[in-house]
């Protein structure tokens, strides 16, 4: 079995343990803190309805890209549901909306573009429709936030690239 075959499946399990466990114990939106009355997560706490909006830069990119049709997740991109992020900001599986568009998009991939800024790619199936995106300023609503751990354990053994390490030492920091 090739080491890049042996990634994908590690990541295949990995992502199938975090929706086993999301599914298992709730969404973001529905635990509460019993105390403040306020959505929480097993790993991070939103403290106030305006933490849970943002206003972010997006791009898009296209499977010609580096990188081809796969997600770093081990999946394949999709169309209107597939984004990518530095993941020690927005982990992978974090669920958003763009409030703009209504469009609902899942972190899946990361870039050595992202890491470090506030940018969050989403994938678009067309090169025309990639181009007709181009660079905006949109609001998100963090529907769920994804898993800081699964981050970790999928890009750990990668770092060989400076980009994945500096995500590793941002996730490290959470932990």
């Amino acid at each position: 079995m090739t080491y890049r075959r042996t990634l994908r499946i590690a990541a295949m399990l990995l992502t199938a343990a975090w929706l086993c466990a999301c599914t298992t114990s709730g969404s973001l939106q529905n635990r509460e803190n019993p105390r403040t009355g306020l959505a929480t997560h097993p790993e991070k706490k939103i403290s106030t309805s305006a933490s849970k909006r943002m206003y972010v830069r997006t791009t898009a990119y296209h499977h010609t890209e580096p990188g081809g049709r796969a997600t770093a997740m081990g999946g394949y991109l999709r169309a209107t549901h597939s984004a990518a992020a530095d993941w020690s900001w927005l982990p992978a599986g974090t669920r958003f909306r763009i409030v703009e568009t209504g469009e609902d998009y899942i972190i899946e991939d990361y870039g050595s573009a992202l890491v470090g800024r506030h940018t969050i790619d989403l994938y678009k199936s067309t090169r025309s429709a990639m181009n007709a995106w181009g660079v905006r300023y949109v609001n998100i609503e963090v529907l769920e936030l994804g898993s800081y751990k699964v981050s970790l354990a999928v890009l750990s053994p990668r770092q060989k690239w400076k980009h994945v390490r500096a995500m590793v030492a941002g996730l490290r920091k959470k932990a």
